[in-house]
C-alpha cells in the first residue's frame, strides 16, 4: 500500500511551490499532470529515507479555472498538499519528524482514519413503535408552515444510500463517493473500500436510515422531517469489523473533502451522523467547517453514543450544531455524549426507518437524533425561502438556543444544551423575524 502524507504549510511559502498541483481524486483517475518535486527541503528529506513521492493538492478550487476563492484562502484550503509515495512502505517515522520541525511546515502527518460506532439497527414492524418521535418536537405544526422545498439541500454525509428505497425515490439530487482507503490496510473493511468511481450505495443501513428519518415519502414508515426538501447522498464511511461489532471508518482527509464537495454543490445544510476522537495535531474538520460556515452552510452532528464527556468531532468544533438524544419521555438517554457543546436534543430512541434492502428498522443514537436537527433546519430555511429571504447561521442558533425546551433549570445544561427541539415555538420566533 502506498502511504499519503498530508502536508500543511505557511501561506509565505506557497509561491516556492510548482504549479499546477493536480488534485488528488483527479490525479487517481488522470496522470496527465504529474508533480514529483515540492519543496527542496522536504526533497532532500524524502531522498535520504529513498522514496520518490507525487505531489498532489488536498482540496480542489470551487472554481473550474483553479482560482482559490477568498473563503478558501481565508480557511487555508490552498495551503494543503497530499503527498502519494510511489511505492509500497510507510515513511519513517523520523523523517515525520524531521518535515515537522521545518520552518515553513504547519502540519504534517500520515492519513488520519476515524471510527465512530454504529448503533445497531434491528429490523422490526412499524406497530412496535408506539409513539410518533415528531410530536415530540411538534413537527406537525411545523409542516402546517412547510414541508420544505426543494432547492434547500441537506447533504448526508454517512455511509451512502440504498437508492432504490421506494421511501427515497426522486429524493436524491447528487451522489458522490469519498471511501478510498488507498494507503491503508483495508483487510478489516467490509465490501468496496478502494474505487472512488463507484456509487455511493449504501452496504450497511446507517445512511439509508438517517436519510429515511430526513425525507421520507411516509409509505410504510413516518413521513420524514423536511419531505419537499433534496438529499445530496455523499458516502464517506465505510464498515470495518472492530471484535464482534462492526463500526464505521474512514479516512478524516476524505470526510473533509466530502463536506468541501457538498458545500461547493449547493448544500444548505449538512448533517454528520458520526464523530471522531482528537488524536493530535489540529482539531479534525476545523479548516473545512471554517470553510462551510462562511459560505452560511449549516452543520449538523451527533454528539456521539457512549454517554461520556468525550469529545467527538466534527460536533465539538465551534459554530457546530451538536445534537444530544432524549428517549420516547423526553428524558436524556444514557448513551448520549456530552463532550461537545450540545445545542440542542431531538428525539433517539427506537426511531423507525428505511434501511438496506428496500426495507425498514428501528435504531437509536444521537445518529438519529442528529437528522431530526438537521431536517428541523432546513424547514426554516425553506419557510426562509418561500418568503424570498434568507437565514443565516447566526440566525438559526439563535431560534434554537431561545426556543427548544429546557430539561433542567439552566440556560444550557451540559447534557440537554439549550433543550428539547420545539418547532412550533422556531416557527414562531422564525416568523417575527422575518416580518
Amino acid at each position: 500500500m502506498k502511504e499519503h502524507i498530508i502536508i500543511k504549510v505557511v501561506k509565505e511559502v506557497l509561491d516556492q511551490l510548482p504549479a499546477p498541483i493536480p488534485y488528488w481524486m483527479d490525479f487517481i483517475n488522470d496522470k496527465t499532470i504529474v508533480v514529483e518535486r515540492f519543496h527542496p527541503d522536504v526533497d532532500r528529506l524524502f531522498a535520504e529515507a529513498n522514496y520518490k513521492f507525487w505531489v498532489t493538492r488536498e482540496y480542489k478550487s470551487q472554481s473550474k479555472d483553479r482560482v482559490w476563492s477568498a473563503d478558501e484562502m481565508n480557511a487555508n484550503l490552498h495551503c494543503t498538499f497530499r503527498l502519494i509515495l510511489q511505492r509500497d512502505g510507510a515513511l519513517p517515522e523520523q523523517i515525520i519528524k524531521r518535515l515537522e520541525q521545518l520552518p515553513f511546515i504547519a502540519e504534517v502527518r500520515t492519513l488520519l482514519l476515524g471510527t465512530t460506532e454504529f448503533p445497531g439497527e434491528v429490523a422490526g414492524a412499524m406497530a412496535v413503535v408506539s409513539t410518533d418521535p415528531g410530536e415530540m418536537i411538534y413537527l406537525p405544526y411545523a409542516k402546517e408552515w412547510t414541508k420544505g422545498v426543494n432547492n434547500v439541500r441537506v447533504a448526508v454525509l454517512d455511509t451512502g444510500a440504498n437508492f432504490s428505497h421506494p421511501e427515497l425515490e426522486n429524493k436524491i439530487v447528487l451522489r458522490r463517493n469519498f471511501v478510498d482507503l488507498q494507503g491503508l490496510d483495508t483487510s478489516s473493511f467490509i465490501g468496496d473500500v478502494l474505487n472512488i468511481n463507484a456509487l455511493p450505495e449504501d452496504q450497511v443501513g446507517h445512511g439509508t436510515h438517517v436519510s429515511g428519518i430526513l425525507a421520507a415519502k411516509g409509505l410504510r414508515m413516518n413521513e420524514g422531517v423536511c419531505p419537499s426538501c433534496s438529499l445530496m447522498v455523499i458516502r464517506v464511511l465505510a464498515a470495518m469489523k472492530s471484535g464482534n461489532k462492526v463500526v464505521g471508518a474512514g479516512i478524516v482527509d476524505n470526510i473533509n473533502n466530502g463536506i468541501k464537495w457538498a458545500v461547493d454543490n449547493g448544500a444548505d445544510v449538512i448533517n454528520m451522523s458520526l464523530g471522531i476522537k482528537h488524536s493530535g495535531g489540529g482539531l479534525p474538520h476545523e479548516d473545512i467547517v471554517k470553510y462551510a460556515i462562511s459560505k452560511n452552510v449549516t452543520i449538523v452532528a451527533a454528539s456521539g453514543n457512549d454517554g461520556s464527556p468525550e469529545k467527538y468531532y466534527p460536533g465539538a468544533l465551534d459554530d457546530v450544531i451538536a445534537v444530544g438524544a432524549v428517549d420516547n419521555t423526553g428524558q436524556i438517554t444514557g448513551f448520549s455524549s456530552y463532550g461537545a457543546s450540545i445545542t440542542v436534543v431531538a428525539p433517539g430512541t427506537n426511531i423507525y426507518s428505511s434501511y438496506l434492502n428496500n426495507g425498514y428498522a428501528l435504531s437509536s443514537g444521537t445518529s438519529q437524533a442528529s437528522p431530526f436537527v438537521s431536517g428541523a433546519v432546513a424547514l426554516l430555511k425553506s419557510y426562509a425561502y418561500e418568503r424570498g429571504k434568507k437565514i443565516t447561521n447566526t440566525d438559526i442558533t439563535h431560534i434554537l438556543r431561545n426556543t427548544s425546551d429546557r430539561l433542567t433549570s439552566k440556560v444550557r445544561d451540559q447534557k440537554a444544551g439549550y433543550g428539547l427541539l420545539n418547532l412550533a415555538d422556531s416557527f414562531k420566533l422564525l416568523n417575527d423575524m422575518l416580518s
